[in-house]
């Protein structure tokens, strides 16, 4: 009984972030059918092409939202195909429409399903931010995700070739990633320059992590989103 207690709140707070996600999901659908039935409606083959483009926009930003969404059992995962389809949803939905190329380099990687997810969102929210606040000047736009193995430690970076603002001064959403990082155990590394911006993520294995990553071999090399997927496996 002591130990169904403690594990209220925990429970109570996943319902919470499945029944958001369920409102997420369904509000997608709804604003996806009315924008298509208005586009079936219309005669005026310009509007009905630009209407065509907003469904297609909200496709590609449901599918970044489900490929973020809550795991619904607790398992060791690949965390490197979650990371490739959360890459590849980016930029279809977002970095292809700002010209910036999005590539993920990664060893296979394992991590609890809920701390793979947890992983999910702190690349959203730093590729997001790389991508609205880098200076390319000029420059073909790249953000880079790089996942790794180092002993008992995955490391996750992200980075981008542009510059960035003189005085960086952290943002809700770097705050939210510290307390995540700092929820997991891990710890973040942050650097900013004229070539381009750098965050490290290293996040100990734990629980079953350990066992799982020992003997795993192998790494990708992905351009996600782009016509003609360049991924290779060795």
């Amino acid at each position: 009984m002591t130990e169904l207690v403690r594990q209220l709140p925990e429970i109570a707070e996943r319902v919470l972030l499945l029944e958001l996600n369920h409102r997420v999901n369904n509000e997608f659908a709804s604003a996806i059918n009315l924008v298509s039935v208005a586009a079936v409606r219309t005669d005026n083959p310009e509007v009905k092409a630009a209407l065509s483009n907003v469904v297609e926009l909200l496709h590609q930003h449901a599918d970044v939202h489900r490929a973020l969404k809550l795991p619904d059992r607790n398992a060791v995962v690949d965390a490197t195909a979650y990371l490739q389809a959360l890459c590849r949803a980016m930029s279809q939905s977002k970095l292809d429409r700002a010209g910036i190329k999005l590539v993920l380099a990664a060893d296979v990687v394992r991590l609890h399903s809920e701390r793979c997810w947890q992983l999910g969102m702190i690349v959203y929210e730093l590729v997001t931010n790389a991508a609205r606040h880098a200076f390319f000047e000029g420059r073909e736009g790249e953000v880079r995700v790089e996942l790794s193995r180092a002993g008992a430690t995955a490391r996750c970076c992200v980075s981008d070739n542009g510059s960035s603002a003189r005085a960086v001064r952290p943002g809700r959403g770097l705050k939210i990633i510290g307390e995540m990082v700092k929820s997991l155990g891990g710890q973040v590394d942050r650097s900013f320059g004229a070539n381009g911006s750098s965050f490290s993520v290293a996040l100990p294995f734990v629980g079953r992590e350990q066992q799982a990553n020992r003997s795993l071999r192998g790494a990708y090399h992905i351009e996600a989103g782009r016509k003609g997927l360049h991924h290779a496996q060795h």
